[in-house]
């Protein structure tokens, strides 16, 4: 299926109400495909997104879940204290849950998601033949060729290879405690040959991808396509919010790894909160998640976490189906000047 994609273009999942029913519809009209984020949504919110998709189109979507990881045995009172001295905001209850991962789960396959991907770990092998029988294609999101041979062997369709240029959390199995990338860090490029070198299934790509000259590239690169977030962020059809919208459009702040926001490693824009907490953030996700939650959703600027891949300052305003037809048209003719340049004469 994500072969057969009349646009190699796919339209990440962004977590936190960036993506949209309306989004995911236009994507897909478009010809591309489009992605629902389950992340911090409850069970119900769910629902009510797939069904809101499902009426506005007839094209396959997909959902993406977070795997829920071990419970962190840090103690996050210091870190509480210091985002309470930084904010008017009082900060919330550092706490573990599980995401409702289950239940959304169970959702998922009920009501037969076209395609199903997961970040931050792996489905069991019972659950990913649950979802084959119930007709969805299953994606892992991957970072290195290791994690990618662990999701080929419990079943995965497809693999999405995630650069460390990508905005938003990065979708490592664990994250090692140590700097906010995780373990080593490679870029989409370089993590899409290696992975590739290591399994035999379908790749999407994704980090810092704005163009359709990226787009081009991870194609020859091997990628059945290219997923791309930032570059949607700009769309009227998803629900970034005023203030960063505006941070985006003025392209002004450098981007950063930091686990100051949730407790886990993510590129967003630099600001004040990123930059007073990014040596004292403490590797523990979700409980530093939701510690920060009602600093964040005050919507100062300077304490909001303002993800953003690296490309975030080449991105314009347009319509998602603009978008998709315009990295489809620069694609082609990306590819076509490449050719031209390395045939003989």
């Amino acid at each position: 299926m994500l072969d057969r994609l009349e646009v190699p273009v796919i339209a990440a999942p962004m977590a936190g109400g960036a993506s949209t029913p309306e989004l995911v519809a236009e994507v897909g009209r478009a010809g591309g495909l489009g992605f629902l984020a389950a992340g911090y949504l409850s069970v119900e919110a769910v629902v009510a997104q797939i069904t809101a998709t499902t009426a506005l189109t007839d094209r396959p979507f997909g959902v993406n879940l977070f795997v829920p990881g071990p419970r962190s045995t840090a103690d996050l009172s210091r870190y509480r204290d210091r985002v309470r001295a930084q904010s008017p905001t009082e900060p919330g209850e550092p706490r573990w849950d599980d995401d409702s991962y289950a239940a959304k789960l169970e959702l998922v396959m009920a009501m037969r998601v076209p395609v199903v991907s997961f970040t931050f770990g792996l489905p069991s092998v019972q659950d990913v033949h649950r979802l084959h029988a119930a007709g969805s294609t299953v994606v892992v999101t991957v970072t290195t060729s290791q994690e990618a041979a662990q999701a080929a062997q419990i079943g995965a369709d497809a693999l999405c290879v995630q650069g460390c240029d990508a905005g938003g959390h990065r979708g490592t199995f664990a994250d090692d405690g140590v700097s906010p990338g995780g373990g080593e860090l490679f870029g989409v490029l370089a993590a899409l040959r290696l992975v590739r070198a290591r399994v035999d299934l379908p790749l999407i790509a994704t980090g810092g991808l704005v163009h359709g000259a990226d787009v081009a590239a991870v194609i020859t690169a091997g990628a059945v396509a290219a997923q791309l977030g930032t570059a949607f962020l700009a769309t009227p059809e998803a629900g970034t919010s005023a203030a960063h919208r505006q941070a985006l459009a003025e392209g002004t702040r450098r981007t950063a790894l930091t686990r100051a926001f949730s407790g886990r490693p993510a590129r967003g824009l630099v600001n004040r909160f990123l930059v007073e907490n990014q040596e004292q953030a403490p590797a523990a996700y979700p409980e530093v998640h939701h510690l920060t939650k009602p600093v964040r959703a005050a919507g100062d600027p300077e304490l909001m976490s303002l993800w953003a891949g690296q490309t975030y300052a080449l991105v314009r305003p347009a319509p998602a189906a603009e978008v998709v037809a315009r990295l489809h048209a620069e694609a082609r003719q990306a590819l076509s000047v490449a050719i031209t340049r390395i045939s003989p004469v």
